[in-house]
């Protein structure tokens, strides 16, 4: 009845009957797929846009920002700096706890020169955290070679460095 190519031909003492195909059809597979795909990328940015509220108003003040970045820079002759302000190391807790109770909680960075000793880094770290901030980063300099790989197009930007902030997470 059936035309079998390449394969064996039944003769007259075997079963010529139903064979069952041993190919899995994937096609409705994809159908579905694609079907929930489409609803999904459709019903997204329904979930995200929220339900519309009329807020009420409030005498409440805003929180207040922080209105400069909190840098702790130590030079290279030692001298200690809170953005620009120069402290005194003894009043260096002290200080940073002032400025945290007026402005809140925020990120720290550091800076320090190429020429300070690694443990007066750690020192300066360990004070900022004395004062009660909880995120610390470490600021540097890229690299020429860096700054170069990250102006070419073939440079890798999925490994999670920050190349132009030059920032080092230490804290949560």
């Amino acid at each position: 009845m059936g035309m079998q190519l390449g394969g064996h031909m039944p003769e007259d003492h075997e079963d010529s009957g139903y064979r069952p195909m041993a190919e899995i059809n994937i096609t409705p597979f994809v159908d579905v797929m694609l079907v929930l795909l489409i609803i999904f990328m459709v019903a997204a940015p329904l979930l995200i846009q929220g339900v519309p509220v009329d807020l009420p108003s409030t005498s409440a003040a805003k929180l207040s920002q922080t209105k400069k970045p909190m840098v702790v820079t130590l030079n290279g002759q030692g001298q200690l700096y809170i953005r620009e302000e120069e402290v005194a190391r003894a009043s260096l807790v002290s200080r940073l706890a002032q400025i945290r109770a007026s402005e809140g909680d925020t990120v720290v960075y550091v800076r320090a020169d190429r020429a300070v000793a690694y443990g007066d880094v750690m020192e300066i770290l360990g004070r900022v955290g004395e004062s009660g901030y909880a995120r610390v980063s470490l600021l540097s300099k890229p690299s020429p070679h860096a700054a170069a790989a990250a102006a070419t197009p073939t440079a890798d930007r999925g490994t999670g460095v920050a190349r132009e902030t030059g920032a080092v997470t230490v804290g949560n």
